[in-house]
């Protein structure tokens, strides 16, 4: 699998709490280069910390690892999210090489221009259904624990990791319909901001949609899926899974599926 790229985008790691796989995200963040680093939002959940803190060790490296890239030439901009918006107090500034932003523009390598947020923004936009506020709280709460338990067992057995949070996304009818309104927000944003595509994460769901020539992308999460929006040299925008067995989840859709389907969408979780 390729670990060279133009720029990578991370988000909703959740530092801080036991859904975080840092072990995975360390061992990704270690593995790879990459020109420039995008924190999207959710990377320390100051939030949870604020009732119960568990940072440990794997925790501490993370952050290191981070800090250690942008000491050495990496280009580390940190968008905070709306479990760390502490940090947004400090947008405009640099600490330890990190620059702190609210959004950001990317210019990918073939020209397009980007909008990078976490994408809590649209919180307000989304009507949220009752099931959908379930599971944001204790719910997904039970499912990430259960998360943690099955995949306890699959590595006893040998077996590659996998998340019950995502499967239930992807097959419960309301939490789908919650996304795609989601989705429809982000690509309305970025056509009223004039770009070529939307950047986020938020609603730790790795998906590409196309409507109208703008391009939504998602980059997951590090509770649940493991995942990354990668860019390569020549500006084309994939998604990763990085744990056991890491890989390529899919590619953005190219111009001749925009033909085929004017709303093309492809979700990877």
């Amino acid at each position: 699998m390729q670990t060279r790229f133009r720029s990578v985008f991370i988000s909703d790691v959740h530092l801080g709490t036991k859904a975080c796989q840092a072990v995975h995200l360390l061992n990704f963040l270690q593995s790879i280069e990459t020109d420039t680093l995008y924190l999207v939002g959710d990377i320390i959940d100051l939030q949870a910390m604020r009732h119960k803190a568990y940072f440990v060790d794997a925790h501490h490296q993370v952050v290191e690892q981070v800090l250690a890239m942008a000491k050495s030439g990496t280009k580390v901009i940190y968008i905070p999210g709306n479990h760390d918006a502490f940090f947004r107090q400090f947008a405009g500034q640099t600490l330890s090489g990190v620059d702190i932003q609210l959004h950001a523009r990317h210019n990918t390598a073939d020209g397009r221009c980007f909008y990078v947020s976490h994408g809590d923004e649209f919180d307000q936009m989304v009507k949220i259904s009752p099931l959908m506020l379930a599971i944001g709280d204790k719910a997904h709460g039970l499912m990430l624990s259960l998360n943690q338990s099955i995949n306890g067992v699959r590595r006893f057995l040998g077996l590659p990791y996998w998340s019950l949070a995502g499967y239930l996304k992807s097959h419960i009818g309301k939490a789908k319909e919650f996304i795609e309104r989601f989705e429809t927000a982000a690509l309305k944003s970025a056509k009223s901001h004039k770009v070529d595509g939307y950047i986020c994460g938020h609603i730790h769901f790795a998906s590409f949609q196309m409507k109208e020539g703008i391009l939504y992308c998602n980059d997951g999460d590090w509770v649940e899926h493991c995942t990354a929006l990668t860019e390569s040299s020549f500006g084309e925008l994939s998604l990763l899974h990085w744990s056991e067995n890491p890989k390529h989840l899919g590619t953005e859709p190219k111009p001749e599926e925009w033909d085929l389907a004017p709303n093309y969408s492809r979700n990877t979780a």
